[in-house]
């Protein structure tokens, strides 16, 4: 595990004028963990710019400067694992969210876009590609996997496919793309809600349709006219949410999106891709940030740790359990 460093070996370091190439992919630091307490001499925009992940231990001055900050040392054991394992989608997350934080819903999603598709070019994905994970993945046999209805002015979204876990495959997007365009020419419609059938809301995008599209600049292409985030968004304060169950990836990624988003007390939240070498892709990084802040969502990310209903609504990814 990388060593945290106090207030004296961080000075020591930035002394050292230790070059950019020193941290991060191809390093012997692909994350930087500080000891926060008494660490304040270090300038924060030299944190900020560094090209990997910045994860803050206990209190301090500088929290406001990391990618993330965790309560203890042992808070830091699975993310170090987690970044070393795939480095280059580490760095690209927390670079990215740190850009997209003052950024508008809808460029940060181009931006987010951006960023996915250069990841899925890269080692870790590929590597990921010919792992027997990769192989074993299920797809959807259904035609029609979202249930539209309507009721006056509300419009219910219902996810359809449970034996696959409700996963956001092409058929899944398209329809609910086809769905949200309706609602936003429909001025009469008013709300719009989205739940899923059975036990779990979404574990996320199709992973066996990953990096089908064999250049990047096309997948961003299709995913600039075809990313159910940008409806999402645009729906604004029309959008409620209801998680049951599992919301993993893509489901959390999309459940974030509600103006109102409320779960049972035994749902959960996970954002796993880093495993995949990828980052959130679905429209997480804009949406997930902007409920929970930029370190949360990187904390998220980067620990891939199950968020409970509890949590959830302590850090406001949720507004109520019910």
């Amino acid at each position: 595990m990388t060593e945290p460093l106090d207030s004296a070996m961080l000075d020591q370091l930035v002394a050292a004028r230790a070059p950019r190439d020193a941290f991060g992919p191809g390093s012997t630091r692909p994350l930087v963990a500080i000891k926060l307490d008494g660490a304040n001499s270090v300038d924060a925009d030299w944190l900020a710019s560094l090209p990997c992940p910045v994860i803050g231990i206990g209190e301090g001055e500088l929290a406001d400067a990391c990618d993330a900050v965790v309560e203890s040392e042992e808070g830091l054991v699975t993310i170090a694992r987690n970044v070393a394992a795939a480095p280059l989608a580490a760095m690209v997350l927390v670079q990215h969210l740190r850009a997209s934080e003052g950024l508008a819903t809808r460029h940060a999603l181009i931006a987010e876009s951006f960023a996915y598709a250069s990841l899925q070019r890269g080692p870790e994905f590929s590597e990921w590609q010919g792992s027997q994970d990769a192989k074993h993945e299920t797809h959807s046999s259904l035609e029609s996997p979202l249930l539209v209805s309507r009721d006056r002015d509300c419009l219910s979204l219902k996810l359809n496919d449970p034996d696959n876990r409700n996963a956001i495959g092409v058929t899944m997007r398209d329809a609910l793309c086809e769905a949200l365009d309706l609602a936003l020419d429909d001025g009469e419609i008013a709300t719009v809600r989205l739940v899923g059938e059975g036990r779990c809301f979404s574990s996320g995008g199709e992973v066996g349709e990953f990096g089908s599209i064999a250049d990047p600049a096309t997948a961003h292409w299709i995913r600039s006219l075809r990313l159910p985030a940008t409806r999402l968004a645009a729906l604004g304060d029309r959008l409620e949410v209801h998680v049951d169950g599992a919301a993993i990836g893509a489901g959390a990624e999309i459940a974030a999106f509600g103006a109102r988003v409320t779960a049972s007390d035994c749902a959960w939240f996970q954002l796993p891709e880093l495993k995949y070498g990828l980052i959130p892709g679905a429209g997480g990084t804009a949406s997930v940030l902007r409920r929970i802040g930029r370190q949360r969502t990187a904390l998220m990310a980067l620990s891939m740790m199950r968020v409970t209903a509890q949590t959830a609504l302590e850090w406001g990814l949720i507004d109520e359990v019910v």
